[in-house]
């Protein structure tokens, strides 16, 4: 093998690569050597045919698997050899003029990692923000879960029906004059605005009395879960029995044990639990965030263009995925392309966020490495179990999902990878705490997100050059729910998303760990995101 080094600009290297005619002749024989016993030719006993006859036959074939097993093979060797360690997989561009019989030439292009050097990180002093639930929490926490479980009691019979509260009513529904299977019920308890019937159903039945007989009129859109009602304009006859008005639940242990509590007390120590739970997270955020930040000061050197470019379209096509979220909901007929990208100057902000997401990461995972810091299999293990139970009666698929795809299960080790050095730096530094209310907790989290800023004021210019919506363009009826498992699931229904019964909590954010490396590239990369952290 003979290698030259064709050029080194910065941590970019490149070197041409030749392997003689010779060498890949060798190979191929030794290949057809190995698989000899096990070809069956006419008039040879197995085992026994002449080896050119079988590379007569059988060479071509085996030159493809060859020639990548080489390129593979000595690919790392020019890198081992000078002690390089390839930021991201090198990419490989072989010679067109190469044919069977002549020299192997290629061509590697490669990013190297950078070498920096490690901060003293027992130097390092770190604000811990600490906080516990209070009283006041505690008690709105009860009472959303109390607004929740609403109660509906029956109305007086001159009572009309508002947005709000509850009809009991019986219905048959009808296309051209003939009832059709699944548009009936009977007893149907129906919310009133709460969107569970087809569109225009429910607000047609603002102002009836217990008693009253209505014909809704109504069509189905043309994107209904049945397809032989999409489009279709039906008639319901609609009797209703009574009308309920809604009351919040009780906060007694009634309540509690209707959540699968004992009493009341049992359910203020769970509330409290799950927000402690809650602000202990938040906590280690704002902890890791700032040991970051503190990280990030003293730490200044070069880092992978290709990394960085790999980041950057990740972080980037995010925020464009979330401008067409955000725009469609104003122009359901607008098309993804149609949203107009941030300018440079936002664009220029998320690489600087990229950069320092590679820096960081490059820096945690050298820590990781020196400290010899590792991610058990039982770990692993322990983590797909948790994501398995995301979809239940679908675990064993979770399991076979990850065990065949290396870059999902790369994506699940990542993050581990990650907290555990970040743990190992945090019993190296001096952390000291500081008490303080959940709010200002959540709010000095909110004040340092990079991102969330920097997409703000993406959202900001978007919206100022957004295309108008089109003309006459109707509102188009939301997304379809899931059918509701009675009479009415082919008719009027269309089943809501169950409340749940706990008390809205402002969630901290997951840190998006970044995708492990390919094999034999660089040290596991880990996210090091300030907005994340």
């Amino acid at each position: 093998m003979q290698v030259t080094e064709t050029h080194s600009e910065g941590l970019k290297r490149g070197f041409k690569v030749v392997i003689s005619a010779q060498d890949i002749d060798a190979k191929v024989d030794a290949e057809l050597e190995k698989v000899r016993a096990n070809i069956k030719m006419p008039g040879f006993r197995p085992g026994k045919a002449p080896l050119s006859l079988l590379k007569k036959l059988h060479g071509k074939n085996m030159m493809g698997q060859v020639l990548e097993e080489t390129i593979h093979s000595t690919s790392q060797e020019v890198l081992e050899e000078r002690k390089l360690r390839p930021a991201m997989q090198p990419k490989i561009e072989i010679d067109e003029s190469y044919d069977v019989g002549k020299d192997l030439e290629y061509a590697m292009e490669v990013e190297i990692v950078p070498e920096f050097s490690i901060p003293d990180l027992t130097k390092l002093k770190l604000e811990k923000l600490v906080a516990e639930p209070e009283e006041e929490q505690v008690q709105t926490a009860l009472e959303g879960i109390a607004s929740q479980q609403k109660n509906y009691k029956k109305a007086a019979k001159t009572y009309k029906a508002k947005e709000g509260d509850a009809v009991v009513i019986d219905f048959v529904g009808k296309i051209d004059g003939e009832a059709f299977d699944g548009g009936s019920g009977e007893g149907h308890q129906l919310v009133l605005g709460s969107n569970t019937f087809i569109p225009g159903f429910e607000e047609q039945l603002i102002g009836v009395k217990a008693g009253d007989k209505k014909d809704v009129n109504v069509t189905f859109p043309e994107n209904y879960h049945a397809e032989h009602l999409k489009g279709k304009a039906a008639v319901f006859e609609v009797t209703v029995q009574e009308v309920q008005k809604p009351e919040d639940a009780k906060l007694d242990d009634e309540l509690a044990q209707k959540l699968g509590l004992e009493n009341l007390d049992a359910l203020k120590d769970a509330i409290k639990k799950q927000l402690s739970a809650e602000t202990d997270n938040l906590s280690r955020t704002c902890l890791k965030r700032s040991l970051l930040d503190a990280l990030a000061e003293q730490v200044s050197f070069e880092v992978p263009a290709g990394m960085v470019e790999m980041e950057f379209e990740q972080i980037w096509n995010q925020l464009k995925m979330d401008l067409y979220r955000d725009a469609v909901q104003e122009n359901p007929d607008l098309k993804p392309e149609e949203v107009e990208e941030p300018g440079d100057d936002v664009k220029e902000e998320y690489k600087a966020i990229a950069e320092r997401r590679v820096r960081l990461g490059l820096l945690l995972s050298e820590i990781g490495q020196q400290n010899e810091i590792t991610v058990t299999q039982d770990e692993v293990t322990r983590q797909i179990a948790q994501e398995a139970q995301r979809f239940p009666g679908q675990e064993k698929q979770v399991f076979e999902f990850y065990q065949k795809n290396p870059n999902a299960l790369a994506q699940i080790r990542a993050p581990l990878y990650e907290e555990k050095v970040v743990d190992f730096i945090l019993e190296q530094a001096e952390v000291s705490e500081k008490k303080v209310s959940r709010d200002d907790l959540i709010a000095a989290i909110e004040a340092d997100d990079e991102t969330a800023e920097a997409a703000a004021k993406a959202k900001k210019k978007a919206a100022a050059k957004k295309p108008a919506a089109k003309k006459a363009a109707p509102k188009k009826a939301a997304a379809k729910k899931a059918p509701a498992k009675d009479a009415a699931e082919d008719g009027a229904e269309e089943k809501a998303p169950a409340k749940k019964a706990a008390a809205k909590k402002p969630a901290a954010k997951k840190t998006a760990a970044k995708k492990a490396p390919a094999k034999k590239a660089a040290p596991k990369k880990t996210a090091a995101k300030k907005d994340d952290a």
